[in-house]
């Protein structure tokens, strides 16, 4: 069978299962997702297995350490796949609730929320993203159509397939979670084009993906921007609650998209912070770029270029640069952010309300690391991506970001 054609029947089945999904009840519904996550917990080993084959030929194709743990699943994370589905379990149905009024010819109109319908997804090489997007799909009534990349195919394949016995179990059709087992950039381009099957499509990863489906999608993209995110230290910050802001927001995961990668210090503290935080990073190996500035401070690091400043390294490297004032860190963020997620440091309540007004990002921090932009933490139980767009949603998608409004309306025999 044909690239094109295998695609179209994974699209045209999501799309039948879809039907009956939409209409199953909440309780039915979280009866399918307990199941899923007892059996992702009760085949965690089979999945490890599976994933240690991704390592292996990520580690062969010189895949950086920073990303190998992005594509890691050890039992830890598979239980903490299976507990944050049980959160989704517990999250209220988003698709209950309706508003309701009457006109004044006597017409009954109500709106209420339904699923959009069938979602299809793109992303890279984190495998936790295919039990997340698959559940919250499910409990929101999508069918979805799943398409991750190359590095976690056969932790992908695996997880899919225990879903979808999950699903038979349940008296639900398996298509409500289907798989394009080709990783291909034709296989990609392939879905972007199943207008009349997909409602909407939604790329996560870097930003050569996400442009490349933005720009070339036939269906409707929800674009997750890519994550070059910034922090400032600003002069009246508490230095020490800055350092450890600014390490976790760094280091305790660089691969993930809310990492920072450009640190900006204001000029009256940037001797002695940039000093710190260079020591506090030693153990990290962290690699630095910086400004004329940021170089006199720091012996070891590399003159920052253009093309630094708008790279997202998901890794362990970071742009530093010494800046005035709030004014010039602003204007630093508004020329290189994706509009993913920004902090500043600050003692100085003004700074902080210019900061957070003048930045167009959908996450924005005062004192906080930008670390915490994530369904999860947000209270959403887990997360579809973090849009950056401004159309339909903003921020990490949750249950809510997956629906959409019909309208009822009943009458008498009313005519216009």
């Amino acid at each position: 069978m044909e690239l094109y054609d295998e695609i179209k029947e994974l699209c045209i089945g999501a799309r039948k299962a879809s039907l009956s999904l939409s209409m199953a009840s909440l309780e039915k519904r979280n009866s399918l997702l307990l199941e899923i996550s007892k059996d992702i917990k009760d085949n965690y080993e089979k999945i490890i297995e599976a994933n240690k084959v991704d390592l292996e030929n990520a580690k062969e194709n010189g895949i950086a350490d920073a990303m190998l743990d992005r594509l890691m699943l050890n039992k830890d994370r598979i239980f903490a796949i299976s507990s944050a589905i049980c959160q989704i379990v517990d999250l209220p149905d988003p698709l209950c609730g309706s508003q309701e009024f009457v006109r004044p010819n006597g017409l009954k109109i109500k709106k209420v929320r339904v699923p959009l319908g069938v979602v299809a997804m793109i992303y890279e090489a984190r495998p936790n993203v295919t039990p997340d997007g698959a559940t919250l799909c499910l409990k929101s009534g999508n069918a979805v159509v799943l398409r991750g990349g190359k590095e976690a195919i056969n932790s992908n394949k695996c997880i899919v397939g225990i879903i979808r016995q999950s699903l038979k179990k349940c008296g639900f059709d398996e298509n409500c979670v289907n798989l394009i087992e080709n990783t291909t950039r034709e296989s990609a381009n392939v879905l972007m084009s199943m207008r009349s099957y997909i409602d909407v499509l939604i790329p996560r990863g870097g930003k050569g993906l996400i442009k490349n489906v933005v720009e070339n999608a036939k269906v409707p993209v929800i674009e997750t921007g890519a994550g070059n995110c910034h922090l400032y230290v600003d002069y009246s910050a508490d230095l020490e609650m800055s350092l450890d802001v600014a390490v976790n927001a760094k280091c305790s995961r660089p691969s993930v998209c809310n990492a920072i990668e450009t640190l900006l210090v204001h000029k009256d503290v940037a001797n002695e912070f940039l000093k710190a935080f260079y020591n506090a990073t030693k153990k990290y190996n962290l690699k630095f770029f910086g400004c004329d500035k940021a170089c006199k401070i720091l012996d070891d690091i590399t003159p920052a270029t253009e093309e630094n400043f708008n790279t997202e390294y998901d890794d362990y490297v970071i742009n530093v640069k010494v800046v005035s004032d709030v004014y010039e860190a602003v204007e630093h963020i508004r020329k290189y952010s994706t509009a993913h997620s920004e902090a500043i440091m600050t003692n100085d309540e003004n700074n902080a309300e210019y900061f957070t007004k003048a930045i167009d990002s959908c996450a924005l921090y005062v004192n906080a690391s930008t670390r915490f932009t994530d369904g999860g933490e947000f209270g959403l139980g887990a997360e579809i991506g973090i849009s950056t767009q401004k159309l339909h949603v903003r921020g990490p998608m949750g249950l809510s970001a997956l629906t959409s409004e019909k309208y009822i309306i009943k009458g008498n025999g009313q005519v216009r």
